[in-house]
């Protein structure tokens, strides 16, 4: 029996052991892990035939002994697995194990006359892509911005110069908004079918450490991430796909009210019986052209706010109770609260050794985030601090209002330092007077921000509700971590692109109304975050593969020059 569209197939590997909260310090050998999981299975070290580690966190919950956490699978040399199940049959940390392994779905049974269409190579595009060519599909990918080599060259220039180009921007271009973030692949999406697992595979497969396939809070950070962006577009090419830069999407092909291709800015239509729309969450341009041609949209929730930094070493005090821990990684955190005025306000996209950058894309608006490189070694912290607004904050209606916020907002934040990133003491926007007792902070601690900055008056940029949960969250977190609002932390802005302020609806085919419109990824907003917007976007590629035959090798799509 056929499983339901856009669902995988599984493969089940069986005959494993699982141990489970098996504890040893950082710095640890391999050997010592084969030790002790030998040990716990009352068993020699030589009867493990093969050891892989499932999970690894980190339990800092006796600062300063720190311990890491395993979960291991394992299987033994011979067949021994019931008879040590049997005499651990009590131990509730060890137990048999099955592995999914996942498995594209066959092709479907309708005929697909041209390559599928995909708009945008970011997570969702990507792997989206990634997965229909790998199947045979040839899809065309178009993507608005430059190629990840060029576009880096790009934002480095823009960073120095200030000079923006509005198409291939730390918000656009090959890899996605992601690709100048701090890389990391933890998410909060409920995985039954297997495609987390296959999202950090590929990944790794592509260029990125193995240890993101079983690390709590994996990341890569932009330097790697860069490199395994270029991987997966040349294993695209290598299975027949195409991917075209430069090629910024306008409209719609409309065909008796279904997709029927997309149209270029250049004036090239090009024909494609599925269009998978994973366009990102910053591409207001399009959004506006799209519910111009009647692709419904909606309004949705988000979260505006800060970048606020501290030094590492506070945050690595807060975690571990060291400044610089041995064998262990730059310390994070996650903070949330809840005003009383009942906004939520959390922490977002923490950053350890990181930077702030200048994200912007539209001229005369300034969007800031945070980025890290693979070795997190910078000396600052920085997070998002950023609290929730709804339609009812716009200020406007119809389905963009929410970009018409983001705008008013990115607008006050360009003009507050005349287009540098403008940066404000914590103390300064808090208007104390008098300095704070057991400062933790210096009085010269200074910002670590990718572009020109200056210091400004950030408090005119959010709506005076937003400010005072803001100022109340920091105020809350600080109670939890030492130091954390403390007069010389750093805060810059203005973080407003944390996820899409637009949802394009889509039933269980992930179809919108207007048929063979795959709306997938953070700007369909369905998505939030480089992990959760591949998972999507290889939803749109099963729900295609799902319901389409391979095309006809060698069958090209349609295209007319106007």
């Amino acid at each position: 029996m056929r499983r339901a569209a856009g669902l995988p197939r599984f493969e089940m590997r069986i005959g494993m052991i699982q141990i489970r909260q098996l504890k040893l310090p950082p710095g640890h050998t391999r050997r010592e892990l084969v030790e002790k999981a030998a040990g716990v299975l009352r068993i020699r070290p030589e009867e493990i035939g093969s050891l892989r580690v499932a999970r690894q966190s980190i339990d800092a919950r006796k600062k300063p002994e720190i311990r890491l956490i395993y979960t291991l699978n394992i299987q033994l040399k011979g067949t021994k697995e019931e008879k040590v199940l049997a005499r651990l049959r009590k131990n509730p940390d060890v137990g048999p194990v099955q592995e999914a392994v996942y498995r594209f779905p066959e092709p479907g049974k309708e005929p697909l006359h041209t390559r599928p269409v995909i708009v945008g190579t970011g997570p969702a595009g990507l792997f989206c892509g990634y997965l229909l060519a790998q199947a045979g599909y040839r899809p065309l990918l178009l993507e608005r911005g430059e190629d990840v080599e060029s576009r880096t060259k790009r934002v480095e220039e823009f960073w120095r110069t200030g000079r923006l180009s509005s198409d291939s921007n730390v918000q656009f271009g090959e890899g996605g908004a992601g690709t100048f973030s701090d890389g990391k692949l933890n998410t909060l999406v409920k995985d039954r079918d297997g495609r987390n697992g296959e999202v950090l595979r590929i990944f790794a497969e592509n260029g990125a450490p193995k240890a993101i396939r079983y690390e709590s809070r994996p990341h890569v950070g932009t330097d790697v991430l860069s490199r395994v962006v270029k991987h997966m577009r040349e294993r695209i090419l290598s299975w027949g796909g195409e991917v075209r830069f430069g090629t910024k999407v306008t409209g719609l092909i409309m065909k008796d009210g279904r997709a029927g291709g997309v149209i270029c800015e250049s004036g090239e239509r090009i024909e494609a019986e599925a269009v998978v729309l994973a366009i990102g969450h910053s591409a207001r341009d399009t959004f506006a052209a799209l519910l111009s041609q009647g692709v419904p949209m909606e309004a949705k929730a988000f979260a505006v706010g800060f970048r606020v930094e501290h030094p590492q070493e506070l945050i690595n005090l807060s975690q571990y109770a060291q400044k610089k821990p041995e064998h262990l990684p730059p310390a994070s955190y996650k903070l949330t609260a809840k005003t009383t005025e009942g906004r939520g306000v959390y922490s977002f996209c923490m950053c350890p050794g990181g930077y702030v950058v200048n994200a912007s894309s539209e001229p005369g608006r300034l969007a800031v985030n945070g980025m890290s490189y693979s070795g997190r070694d910078g000396r600052n912290a920085n997070s998002a601090i950023i609290v929730s607004v709804t339609p009812e904050d716009y200020g406007a209606d119809g389905p963009l209002a929410g970009i018409h916020f983001q705008r008013l907002l990115e607008e006050r934040a360009f003009q507050a330092a005349g287009g540098a990133v403008p940066v404000q003491r914590y103390g300064d926007f808090a208007c104390r007077t008098g300095e704070k007792e057991n400062q933790h902070v210096p009085s010269d601690f200074a910002p670590a921000i990718k572009g020109e900055w200056k210091f400004a008056d950030l408090r005119g940029i959010l709506p005076p509700p937003v400010r005072r949960a803001f100022q109340e969250g920091m105020e809350a977190f600080g109670r939890i971590i030492p130091g954390f609002a403390d007069d010389a932390v750093c805060l810059s802005g203005v973080e407003s692109r944390t996820s899409s302020p637009v949802r394009i609806p889509r039933d269980e085919t992930l179809q919108s109304c207007v048929r063979g419109l795959y709306p997938c990824g953070e700007g369909a907003g369905y998505a939030g975050g480089i992990t959760s917007a591949a998972m999507d976007g290889m939803r749109a590629a099963e729900a295609i593969a799902s319901k389409y035959q391979r095309p006809q090798e060698g069958k090209q799509n349609g295209t007319v020059s106007e």
